[in-house]
């Protein structure tokens, strides 16, 4: 008999508790609450920008007026930027129809979006947490949260822009063609939203991958030279198509004065930018304008990104985002060359300060919403720092350079938030507090060995309060508001393009981006477009609208447009770009932009626009508007002898005027 061996039982080995992953819970709230919020009250801000609105509508009408971005469907004109931004919009509305939900859904999408490349982007060399609090920090900047509710080119700009940043980690990593490849082509498309703007970037990307890239030096050379070639073809496909296609037959370049793209993009969108010679622009910039507190468009120095007008867009974390790229390097010590926190650093950083130092010295067209473009970066840097320096606590000068960080954050949020007395007066005050006693905290353990983990976590809970209160109540007060106009604004108004009120005080709907509450430009309880005419200048606003305001017409006004509206090529034509989006949204039917966005363009010419009505391809010409190109600050800032004022004189002298509700009209079919 064979005895068998069987082994003896033996208990099951426990399961080891399951560790929960609390980085993917964290990202879906981080990201759904990003959305939720941004779609809160979307709709009131309506056509937002009506100018590029009205080129939304147009594109969504004609493939022609979609592939230029023009601003009417009969393609007289384009906006004054390449067509990129528009495109998103412009299939949404042909999958949705034309509404303000539509047009600015695929905006909060972007928004969205962006936060999670950044997330990625910082995640990679400074794990999770790094990650979450730099998406945090972009969601709740001001300025970002307005212009990811807008239609403006800034969003689309923005999530390439960051894109190219995520792939410039990605290269870094394993230095593989592709990502300097998508690197490139992400920049060569931002080109197609704002052209020059985007170039910001690039000396900061140029200059990581110099440093850090794995391969040897001459690989790394080729490879950026590889980078750069794909960002021409993608940036100068439409370009070349462009020049090359026949000026008879596509719209006019807007914001040109020869009708070219190359023009636009080294001139009115390029250098003119930055040294104030712009031609075509809404007036003399830099110091030239005759106003108190420096030029039109703020002063330019260090401290122009800490004015009333750009503050409290952007400014709440830039102390603390520098005083970290400075205590991150220096965590780096004598890491590799291709080590990967300290190449990041040198991406965010140069990014930050490339950018920040462009738009502080600028002396042409400075809007305080430009300053979006700096939100990734100062968001990725505040993240990168705090998770280093979070590690790093145990070194005094860690700590000591902590203290300095909390302390000018309390110093710029007491700072932006004493600037509106009326808005949450009580916050201040609690920063202040917090601030304070947080810093005095940090200074204390500096004399210590260790830090008690209860101090810690008290310690971050102040300093995200200190760092993240201000820019959480302008969000706020941001997503509760209207925003419509050419120079939309976040947070509470305490300032206009960085300087006091104009002339002898505000010009009432001068400078659209608030609705009325109170806040933005006009009296409380008179809508934009309808204020009251400032004395001594007829017909800047109101309902023909104005320089940045989109005309309001009545229903009176539109029924008399859509009779036989579709018989003409345009049912009218009138000065201005914003003047006639007004009546073309209201109307969907195309509407002639005379001279473009400013009326300073020579589009069409006198002779041009004879033609036209000779043919029998207008109906109406709309005046009460600009006259003939001319601003709230004066003629000289256009000429005297602007094409639209030609062309406003000759209609003036052989038609009659009729005013239906505060518009003057003109029947170019019946003449005198």
């Amino acid at each position: 008999m064979t005895a068998t061996l069987s082994a003896p039982e033996t208990a099951p080995a426990p399961v080891p508790a399951r560790r929960i992953n609390w980085e993917k819970p964290a990202l879906a709230v981080l990201l759904l609450g990003t959305g939720i919020a941004y779609l809160i009250n979307l709709g009131a801000n309506g056509w937002a920008n009506s100018f590029y609105s009205a080129a939304v509508q147009a594109g969504s009408e004609s493939w022609q007026a979609f592939f230029f971005g023009s601003s009417d469907a009969a393609n007289s004109i384009t906006v004054d930027k390449p067509p990129a931004s528009l495109w998103l919009m412009e299939l949404s509305v042909r999958l949705f129809g034309l509404s303000s939900w539509s047009i600015l859904v695929p905006q909060v999408l972007l928004a969205v979006a962006s936060v999670a490349v950044l997330w990625a982007a910082v995640r990679r060399p400074f794990g999770p947490a790094a990650g979450l609090i730099a998406g945090l920090v972009l969601a709740l900047t001001p300025v970002a949260v307005l212009m990811f509710r807008f239609n403006n080119p800034d969003a689309l700009l923005v999530f390439l822009m960051t894109a190219a940043a995520w792939a410039m980690v990605r290269a870094v990593e394993d230095g593989r063609w592709r990502w300097l490849v998508l690197t490139g082509a992400l920049i060569g498309f931002g080109f197609l939203t704002k052209q020059l703007q985007v170039l910001l970037v690039v000396p900061a990307l140029a200059l990581t991958y110099l440093i850090a890239g794995p391969p040897r030096l001459g690989k790394r050379i080729a490879q950026l030279f590889a980078a750069g070639a794909a960002m021409v073809v993608a940036a100068g496909w439409w370009l070349l198509a462009v020049e090359l296609w026949p000026a008879g037959s596509r719209p006019w370049i807007g914001g040109s004065q020869h009708n070219s793209i190359l023009e636009l993009t080294l001139g009115y969108n390029g250098l003119g930018r930055l040294n104030g010679n712009e031609h075509g622009s809404v007036g003399p910039g830099g110091g030239e304008m005759p106003a108190r507190g420096g030029g039109m468009w703020g002063s330019p120095g260090i401290t122009r990104l800490f004015e009333p007008a750009q503050g409290g867009q952007i400014a709440w974390l830039i102390p603390a985002a520098l005083v970290g790229l400075v205590a991150g390097i220096l965590l780096c010590g004598k890491a590799s060359r291709t080590d990967a926190r300290r190449a990041s650093l040198i991406l965010w950083g140069g990014w930050a300060l490339v950018t920040g130092l462009t738009f502080s010295f600028m002396a042409g067209i400075f809007h305080q919403y430009y300053t979006v473009a700096l939100a990734p970066a100062v968001a990725a840097l505040v993240g990168a720092g705090a998770i280093m320096g979070w590690r790093g606590w145990d070194r005094r000068w860690v700590r000591l350079f902590a203290a300095l960080a909390v302390g000018l954050t309390t110093a710029t949020s007491w700072l932006l938030l004493s600037r509106g007395s009326h808005f949450v007066p009580w916050l201040r005050w609690a920063v202040l507090i917090v601030g304070a006693l947080a810093t005095v905290a940090i200074l204390w353990q500096v004399l210590r060995r260790g830090t008690p983990r209860r101090w810690m976590a008290a310690l971050a809970v102040a300093c995200a309060f200190v760092g993240l209160g201000g820019p959480t109540a302008y969000a706020i007060d941001t997503i509760a508001t209207s925003h419509a106009g050419a120079i939309p604004s976040a947070g509470p108004n305490v300032g206009r393009f960085g300087r006091p009120p104009l002339l002898n005080g505000d010009l009432p709907g001068a400078f659209p981006g608030r609705a009325p509450n109170g806040h933005g430009p006009g009296r409380p309880g008179q809508p934009p477009g309808q204020q009251g005419q400032p004395a001594g200048r007829p017909g800047y606003f109101g309902a023909a609208g104005g320089l940045l305001d989109a005309a309001k017409p009545s229903d009176r006004v539109v029924a008399l447009l859509e009779q036989q509206g579709a018989d003409y090529t345009w049912v009218a034509a009138t000065v201005g770009s914003n003047s006639a989006a007004g009546f073309q949204l209201a109307t969907r039917l195309p509407v002639m932009p005379v001279g473009g966005f400013n009326g300073s363009d020579p589009s069409p010419t006198l002779a041009q626009f004879e033609r036209y009505v000779a043919d029998g391809k207008i109906h109406y010409f709309l005046g009460g508007g600009r006259a003939g190109g001319e601003t709230p600050f004066g003629e000289a800032a256009f000429g005297a002898a602007s094409t639209s004022r030609e062309i406003t004189q000759w209609v003036e002298q052989r038609f009659t005027a009729t005013t239906v509700d505060g518009v003057v009209l003109y029947d170019l079919t019946a003449p005198k």
